[in-house]
């Protein structure tokens, strides 16, 4: 059972849970770069939610279906087309053998997830099958799709399900993220930090799986943007030394050498993969403690259609 890349798109690979207890040896989680609406499409096809599936950016592959099966949508607004005719997302849909299935570009958010039963055959490395660019390793042969590629799949189709409503995330161009202050926050001044948490940020073109650059404000840090090497985590926010913020994303090193002047919450974390260029950020103050509240009602919220949501989101 396969499927055929006839376009590749501009950046697909195939991607599932981060790889974990890896960062001290340098190693970076990586994995879907929106893990909840990997686990969307992956519940639609019976997966568990962390399931090998394609993460699509900003423009989705063209793809044939070697085999009947079952296949899903999620993430990143899209208007797939099955044999040139519109199909949805959020819904269990089902290809015949011989079907053509078009994504086409991303709407609003950056990035989509297809997902078929059982998920694609991968390489795993490090305990997980996600795709590592920079390393070349996971997913296909550690690399993007190209076109002439054959995806294997592990499962047939399934019976017919939809995301309720209430349970479909709202893409949009404008993000709100909450933000902790982060271990070198204090060589803001009060002005630097204000502008922080007051400038309607956009995102520049620098944005991809290793981190964001936000323009809209200079940041001066006492420290003129450097400082000896530190740990840092998906979320953090360094301020090098030309004062331009840069949020750091799934695939960033384990250490940097800038300083650490936010962290962006884990509640919100998986927004991060729906950010890209021309998006405008505000980043919203939280003290550590009413952060963690936040995670634990989000987790609580997500728990009646995704039973594994303190794991995805947590």
């Amino acid at each position: 059972m396969s499927i055929a890349v006839i376009k590749p798109g501009v950046q697909s690979t195939i991607q599932s849970g981060p790889r974990t207890g890896m960062r001290h040896l340098g190693v970076p989680a990586g994995g879907a770069a929106d893990p909840l609406s990997l686990a969307l499409a992956n519940r639609l096809v019976g997966n568990a939610w962390n399931a090998p599936a394609l993460e699509l950016t900003l423009v989705g592959p063209t793809l044939r279906f070697e085999t009947t099966t079952s296949f899903a949508l999620a993430g990143g607004t899209v208007k797939p087309l099955l044999n040139r005719e519109a199909v949805g997302d959020h819904e269990t849909l089902l290809a015949n053998a011989g079907d053509e299935l078009t994504i086409g570009p991303i709407g609003h958010g950056a990035r989509a997830y297809l997902a078929v039963p059982g998920g694609f055959s991968s390489n795993k490395m490090l305990g997980s099958a996600s795709t590592n660019l920079q390393a070349g390793f996971g997913g296909l042969q550690g690399r993007a799709l190209q076109s002439g590629d054959s995806l294997v799949m592990n499962g047939a189709e399934i019976p017919i399900l939809k995301t309720p409503r209430e349970f479909r995330p709202v893409m949009q161009r404008g993000w709100a993220l909450r933000t902790c202050l982060g271990a070198e926050s204090s060589l803001l001044d009060d002005a630097a930090l204000a502008r922080l948490f007051e400038t309607n940020w956009t995102v520049a073109r620098r944005a991809d799986r290793m981190g964001l650059r936000l323009d809209g404000a200079q940041l001066v840090v006492a420290s003129d943007g450097r400082m000896p090497s530190a740990g840092v985590f998906p979320g953090t926010v360094q301020c090098p030394e030309d004062g331009a913020p840069y949020i750091l994303s799934v695939d960033a090193g384990t250490v940097g050498g800038y300083p650490r002047v936010a962290q962006v919450a884990r509640a919100d974390r998986h927004l991060l993969g729906q950010l890209k260029p021309g998006d405008h950020v505000r980043l919203l103050y939280r003290e550590p403690d009413d952060a963690v509240a936040e995670l634990r009602a989000k987790i609580d919220y997500w728990r009646d259609w995704l039973p594994d949501s303190a794991e995805i989101i947590g």
